[in-house]
């Protein structure tokens, strides 16, 4: 039987964010599953807090090079990776100069969000679904990971559905209490539309705030993880109700395992 591929969307890993239970999973869960008998490919934003020689980051030439258009404007994808030697991993990283290059990750020295978090979060997302287009490489499962990747289930719902990469992808969502505090730019539901994407996708995103993009995520996901044991009320009773397949919040000793029997057990249906 063929391999199966999983795809790990991620906004946080561990060692190059410090360490968090979102970074921590980022890291040694997909070593897990690799061990385990699947393949897997590791995503993450190349913030600028990032130091790309201590972590010895370098271009992917041959991945790098697109553009993604953001609100009219082109953007250069670049394409980075690391190998995290002890677990035989790479991590690929999505930059861009204009996105990624400032000294912070969401939020300037005063907590204040940056303003153009809406694009990065669109930027990220199409990059990855780009770059594993261009990888010719197709996920079994597509698993998200922090609010940064939460449009990643609508685009390949709506957008991708039909390329035979992500045709028979099942995606993923763990939630986290990582809630930013201020609604994205008011023009995010206009910028963040690609071709199959209507205005009745995105009705809930009037008030692109933390609670509504996380719930456009759920709408979109076929199951839906609690990675934190408490997040957002709203957001998990949402996610509840959804009747989509839930794992609840798991052990650091386990999480791995109960998340391989998740992944199997969706892939089956």
């Amino acid at each position: 039987m063929a391999k199966k591929n999983v795809l790990f969307v991620s906004q946080e890993i561990t060692p190059y964010l410090p360490e968090t239970e979102m970074s921590r999973i980022g890291r040694y869960l997909p070593q897990g599953i690799q061990e385990r008998g699947k393949e897997i490919r590791a995503f993450m934003p190349r913030y600028g807090i990032i130091k790309e020689r201590r972590n010895q980051l370098h271009e992917v030439i041959r991945l790098s090079g697109m553009n993604i258009i953001v609100n009219d404007n082109d953007r250069s994808l670049i394409i980075k990776v690391a190998s995290i030697q002890s677990a035989r991993m790479q991590v690929y990283f999505i930059d861009n100069e204009e996105y990624f290059h400032r000294k912070a990750i969401f939020t300037d020295e005063n907590e204040e969000c940056f303003d153009d978090n809406d694009e990065r979060i669109i930027f990220y997302c199409r990059g990855v679904l780009e770059t594993v287009k261009k990888l010719r490489w197709s996920p079994d499962i597509i698993h998200c990971q922090g609010w940064i990747s939460s449009l990643v289930p609508l685009y390949i719902k709506k957008s991708f559905q039909e390329d035979p990469i992500f045709s028979e992808s099942k995606v993923v969502l763990s939630l986290y209490n990582d809630d930013f505090k201020k609604p994205l730019n008011d023009e995010f539901r206009k910028k963040l539309k690609i071709d199959g994407i209507t205005e009745e996708h995105t009705q809930g995103l009037d008030v692109a705030s933390y609670e509504n993009l996380s719930k456009l995520a759920i709408d979109f996901s076929d199951a839906i993880i609690m990675g934190n044991p408490e997040i957002n009320p709203n957001v998990e009773r949402y996610a509840r109700e959804s009747g989509k397949p839930f794992l609840e919040h798991q052990s650091q000793e386990d999480y791995i395992e109960e998340y391989s029997n998740f992944y199997n057990r969706l892939l089956l249906t």
